[in-house]
């Protein structure tokens, strides 16, 4: 009988990780859920598990009247931005798919659906006409210079839309993504939302397939937050998803064809809600590996994720990360970590199970201190969010609150914070943009990495 060794190593490299793992992934999970309730905008539910927190922007429209209440608050402001916030939603999708187990034995496994649906209930809403989509509500250069609670709004909360004249492939490719996805995660508990999920996806698979444009130069106000480098790559994703889950071939033809013809003459600089490449290669790969036509995929994964090996021509801290830019350098190095766990689970080599595991090891504290709030070693306790600074009410909540130099009045737990320096140098202060924003888009990756790392018993 013919032996593969390569996946006997795992195996055996499984085993001896997890003796070497000292942390409870499944707080790490729980929490990590709680961050996405802390980022509701909307009614709050009646078990509503965030007690600083309550109804808000209960007045969100389009510029028609159509409701668009809901959704997340996308960082530590108050603006739901749509195209991160989608692509937040398709990577814990991905995650929950994946490694369905690891939340099913952390019984976190309803939550991660209930955390989901609170998002793509928002995108359906938004959805007003088969070719029109709200990508934005509230202004973020009004925003930002506010500091305060989201239950206290009093600025106005302008929506924008992409619309056949004024297209967003990115945007409606992204978003279509994540409704396929999560078209799969509800499939066995709900037939009939998950039905709707696909339905909306296909539309606006469509809609951003025949009328192509960026969105940040459709919806002018986006061009200085989230603004986007292209669409081919969301174009690609939201074809493989929508295979994925419908298992409509035509929609893997026209993924390949929107890769080979756009997507390989680059390596992406990062898995990140603006560059989808390196997930349309996993994706394309876990999609045909069974019958062995996955091949060129997975080359081109490999390639990818051996660059952000160590000695692949990406910085490494002196600690142990691997250090891609200033601004959100762990959200970097998780999204990452995710793909890795993805090649672990399909055996490609030990090097990428490693990878994963020390990356997030150490941003929960495996190199002195934790990086997710209310977690672990020494966590961060002031980061850059607005309704966690804020004591309880009836006390005032402003800008006095934002350079207090103590920790937030309310513990935002699970939050991935942006990180260190190159150095591992990190100050524990809000009014540090860099180091101490949190976002939707931070915790993805993080969330699914640890989901992987699991079930895997890394």
């Amino acid at each position: 009988m013919f032996l593969d060794f390569s996946k006997v190593f795992t195996r055996l490299n499984h085993n001896i990780l997890l003796a070497k793992n000292v942390f409870n992934y499944s707080e790490v999970l729980h929490k990590s859920i709680l961050f996405y309730e802390a980022r509701r905008s909307g009614k709050l539910p009646d078990d509503n598990r965030i007690p600083y927190r309550g109804d808000s922007a209960l007045d969100d429209m389009g510029n028609d009247g159509e409701d668009l209440v809901g959704g997340w608050y996308t960082d530590g402001s108050t603006v739901k931005f749509g195209f991160p916030m989608a692509s937040s939603v398709t990577i814990l999708a991905w995650g929950i798919i994946d490694f369905e187990t690891a939340y099913r034995d952390a019984g976190e496994y309803y939550n991660a659906l209930d955390s989901i649906k609170w998002a793509t209930d928002y995108f359906i809403k938004c959805h007003v006409n088969t070719n029109e989509f709200y990508g934005q509500v509230g202004d973020g250069h009004t925003a930002y210079s506010v500091w305060g609670r989201p239950e206290e709004l009093t600025i106005a909360r302008p929506a924008w839309k992409i619309t056949e004249s004024n297209p967003g492939s990115d945007l409606a490719g992204e978003t279509a993504a994540s409704l396929a996805a999560a078209s799969i995660v509800f499939r066995d508990s709900d037939l009939s939302y998950s039905n709707t999920l696909l339905r909306h996806a296909k539309e606006l698979y469509n809609f951003a397939y025949n009328y192509r444009g960026i969105y940040s130069q459709s919806i002018s106000r986006q061009t200085d937050y989230y603004s986007s480098w292209g669409y081919c790559d969301e174009l690609a994703f939201a074809a493989a998803w929508l295979y994925r889950a419908s298992g409509e071939e035509n929609y893997y033809n026209q993924a390949e064809d929107l890769y080979y013809t756009h997507l390989t003459s680059y390596l992406s600089w990062a898995f990140t809600w603006d560059d989808k490449k390196a997930g349309v290669e996993m994706l394309m790969y876990q999609m045909r590996s069974e019958v062995n036509a996955g091949e060129p995929y997975k080359s081109a994964i490999k390639a990818y994720l051996d660059k952000w090996l160590p000695g692949g021509g990406i910085s490494y801290t002196p600690k142990g990360l691997v250090w891609r830019s200033e601004w959100g350098s762990l959200r970097y190095a998780a999204n990452t970590a995710f793909l890795a766990g993805l090649a672990c689970k399909y055996n490609f080599e030990a090097k990428y199970c490693n990878f994963a595991r020390d990356q997030i090891q150490y941003m929960l504290g495996s190199r002195g201190r934790s990086f997710v709030v209310g977690f672990g070693n020494n966590p961060p306790t002031q980061p850059n969010h607005r309704s966690s600074s804020c004591p309880d009410l009836p006390a005032s909540c402003g800008w006095d609150e934002y350079y207090f130099d103590g920790p937030n009045p309310q513990t935002l737990y699970g939050a991935l914070v942006g990180g260190p320096d190159q150095l591992d140098n990190y100050a524990d202060n809000r009014a540090d943009n860099k180091q101490n924003s949190v976002a939707c888009d931070y915790n993805a990756g993080f969330q699914s990495a640890v989901a992987a790392l699991k079930e895997l018993g890394l």
